[in-house]
């Protein structure tokens, strides 16, 4: 299996001639990755980036929303995606108080983005996948052995690295996201700490799921997503 990341300017070798490809984005891991590196991701460009070059078959998008009458500026990215040229996949996320009396939101999307990579293995060449959860390793080898071509998509330059190992190695092809970061960029913001040194209230802004997984559950600030920038998935820091 090739182990190794694809530079900037080797991005264009990501794809073979002719290949049919699935793009399977799991949101919340995409969204602490590119925090945790410090940027926005600005997904219309994303999209452009892999239809400019691949035939793109599908382009998955999976997030759990918590389903509260607060606004959530998830809601609007996600409506703004599913017309745009992205299957989204949600599903209810569940808000819990663990033992300590902290606030949590547990939302896992593995199972739907498996069954559906499955389903669609059959239909396509090569499937990339936008993480670095290590549940994923018998999930791309499953998919391998149907003769499937897979790409990863995470980030081993960040400390700790948000990719697991077993999984970098399973995978056809390892691409950096932070090499490549620069094609969908909507703009920089501060990394976020990771560990101990985070900070409790944007923790329970954000939402973390029991298994320490994120994903954006804001109630802050007013509706910001527009057809021209859908795609800012948390208010500005500085919006009050």
């Amino acid at each position: 299996m090739a182990y190794g990341a694809v530079c900037p300017h080797q991005e264009r070798y990501m794809f073979n001639d002719n290949e049919r490809v699935a793009v399977f984005i799991d949101g919340a891991n995409l969204y602490s990755a590119s925090r945790t590196l410090g940027f926005d991701v600005d997904y219309k460009s994303l999209h452009a980036f892999f239809r400019n070059k691949a035939y793109i078959v599908r382009l998955f998008y999976y997030t759990a929303v918590l389903e509260t009458e607060e606004y959530t500026p998830l809601k609007p990215l996600v409506d703004w995606l599913g017309y745009n040229g992205y299957t989204v996949v949600t599903k209810p996320a569940k808000e819990f108080t663990d033992s300590t009396g902290r606030r949590r939101v547990k939302g896992n999307m593995d199972i739907e983005l498996a069954i559906d990579m499955l389903e669609m293995a059959p239909h396509v060449n090569h499937i990339v996948l936008f993480s670095g959860d290590g549940d994923f390793r018998r999930l791309i080898e499953a998919v391998q052995r149907k003769g499937v071509r897979v790409t990863v998509v995470s980030t081993i330059k960040t400390q700790p690295v948000l990719i697991a190992d077993e999984l970098r190695r399973q995978c056809d092809q390892f691409v950096d996201l932070a090499d490549i970061m620069g094609e969908f960029t909507r703009r920089v913001v501060p990394p976020r700490e990771h560990g101990p040194g985070r900070d409790m209230a944007r923790d329970r802004a954000e939402g973390v799921s029991a298994s320490g997984r994120t994903f954006t559950v804001e109630t802050v600030g007013g509706p910001r997503a527009t057809p021209d920038a859908p795609w800012r998935g948390v208010p500005d820091p500085e919006t009050p």
